[in-house]
């Protein structure tokens, strides 16, 4: 069992949320990197890159993830269920082989079809060597996770660096890039992800004060989505402030000039600090509104999130945006819709019947994430599995798979169309169905790998047997990432039905680390 000292504190929890990172330090023996670093050497040397195979052809790496320290970060940021993803890759970044100034400033393509401001995801680079700014670590930028557009230099790059088996956890959604290598040494980096099976019901690190504790050095202030992430990783849903911090009509009334303003920081301060008062602001809703489409996206996300916290008015400012704006301004409603909670559920409802494919996902994607499973949310889900457009049906797999108690029959229906998107399967990538709603070519039955994660996060509430023979059939699936999920959750149900079938595919599909081309036997 893990020792709750090794989980982090209020401070780095709020780190994370506002910075999107943590640089973990491990105390692990020289030599083990030591090792690892020549092993992969020689795989990349000798083979090439061994991309997703990098752990069984490195087992030695799998010491670094079962230490204390990353276990206790991983708790604690993706709850104790945490997953670590099938999808890893080794990052070699020889002398020179960059232009001046580094690679392109990125966000790693998303597995799901809108990226989530709540942390479901993270991912760990670990480098297996000293590693200075010489040798071009990933440069990362703190705080920009949240965005969607580069901010370029509004925000401040930050270069990790540290003694060998350095880790560096960060929100899948940082902005980053790699860095020139000026040394005359390469540098190995190895990027794992790890996605939370589960909802927060309490917080799963050490948690003592109910009250954030901002850092220092942030691009842009979003109190409001701050405060959405902190509620929501301590398992409380939110509840729109019927009294506000205060009544002052005069600061009230300044506040609304303000985001009339031609200075976008004042428009965006004065947008996060409207939803700081709770419903008294609820007169600001339209000029909020207004707000969403905002040219500087740290102003329309602050609207967003304040008008999510101002209640009945500002939620009826973002369902109007969400059913009437365009594109951009609807998923921005979204945002802010997933901030304002249950309230929202019943006008969601609505827009699920909505004309437009885009709204109708976006509706199902704000129900999944404010997971609440009363009433006619999840009957509702499960009609929407049956949707024309694809991409309502993704997210609507998804929503079942992380909506708390969702129910057998959800569980049921997800185990149908996991069966259901094999049928329908392809031997060519660009012949999927998918790719209107992903440009991850490498994911041929997106259905499927979202079908076969949320049964990884729900089976065991189902018929287990039903679920088991769904998950059976998608071992053998032509997507190697429905493979991975089905496999994975077979083994969290554990079944002696269960059991067996892994052992009859692990026994055709093991690894031999040490089996290479150069190798004799």
């Amino acid at each position: 069992m893990l020792d709750s000292k090794y989980l982090l504190t209020d401070e780095q929890m709020m780190h994370f949320i506002t910075k999107g990172y943590l640089v973990l330090h491990n105390d692990l023996p020289q030599q083990l990197h030591q090792n690892i670093m020549n092993q992969i050497y020689h795989i990349l040397h000798e083979e090439g890159n061994p991309g997703n195979n990098i752990l069984p052809r490195v087992p030695d790496i799998q010491q670094l993830f079962d230490t204390p320290v990353v276990k206790g970060a991983l708790t604690s940021v993706l709850g104790s269920d945490y997953y670590m993803h099938p999808h890893r890759h080794c990052h070699f970044n020889q002398p020179g082989n960059l232009t001046p100034g580094g690679g392109k400033w990125h966000k790693d393509g998303y597995w799901s079809s809108m990226r989530s401001h709540r942390p479901w995801w993270a991912m760990i680079f670990y480098y297996t060597h000293d590693i200075t700014e010489e040798l071009g670590p990933t440069t990362i930028m703190p705080g920009t996770h949240y965005y969607e557009k580069f901010i370029d230099n509004r925000g401040e790059s930050l270069l990790p660096t540290g003694k060998a088996g350095t880790m560096v956890l960060v929100h899948f959604d940082l902005w980053h890039k790699a860095s020139l290598n000026v040394s005359d040494l390469d540098r190995y980096m190895l990027k794992f992800q790890f996605l939370r099976l589960s909802a927060p019901e309490l917080p799963s690190w050490n948690h003592q004060s109910k009250e954030m504790i901002v850092p220092n050095g942030m691009p842009a202030i979003h109190m409001n989505l701050w405060q959405d992430v902190w509620d929501w990783l301590r398992g409380e849903q939110h509840m729109t402030k019927q009294d506000g911090v205060t009544s002052n009509e005069e600061r009230l009334l300044v506040l609304r000039q303000e985001l009339e303003s031609e200075d976008a920081t004042l428009r965006e301060l004065a947008a996060d600090e409207l939803g700081r008062f709770g419903a008294v602001a609820g007169s600001c809703a339209p000029k909020l509104g207004l707000l969403l489409n905002d040219p500087v996206e740290t102003t329309a996300l602050n609207a967003a999130y304040a008008l999510g916290h101002l209640g009945k008015q500002g939620i009826e400012v973002l369902i109007y945006q969400i059913k009437e704006g365009s594109s951009l301004v609807a998923e921005r409603a979204a945002y802010g819709l997933q901030g304002a909670g249950i309230e929202a559920i019943p006008e969601l409802l609505k827009v699920m019947k909505h004309e437009d494919e885009k709204r109708r996902a976006l509706a199902v994607f704000v129900i999944g994430m404010i997971g609440y499973s009363g009433g006619e949310a999840v009957p509702s889900l499960i009609s929407c599995l049956q949707d024309e457009s694809e991409w309502v049906r993704r997210n609507a797999v998804e929503a079942l798979g992380i909506i708390r108690n969702a129910g057998e029959q959800a569980v049921q229906s997800l185990a149908n169309v996991l069966e259901d998107s094999l049928l329908c399967e392809t031997n060519d990538a660009s012949e999927s169905k998918n790719m209107d709603i992903s440009n991850q070519h490498y994911i041929t039955n997106k259905i499927g790998y979202t079908a076969a994660l949320s049964l990884l996060r729900t089976g065991k509430t189902g018929d287990v047997k039903q679920v088991v023979r769904s998950l059976e059939k998608s071992m053998y699936s032509n997507d190697r990432y429905v493979r991975a999920y089905a496999a994975e959750a077979i083994t969290h149900l554990r079944t002696e039905e269960a059991v067996d079938i892994l052992i009859r595919h692990y026994r055709t599909s093991r690894w031999c680390s040490d089996t290479s081309k150069a190798s004799t036997f």
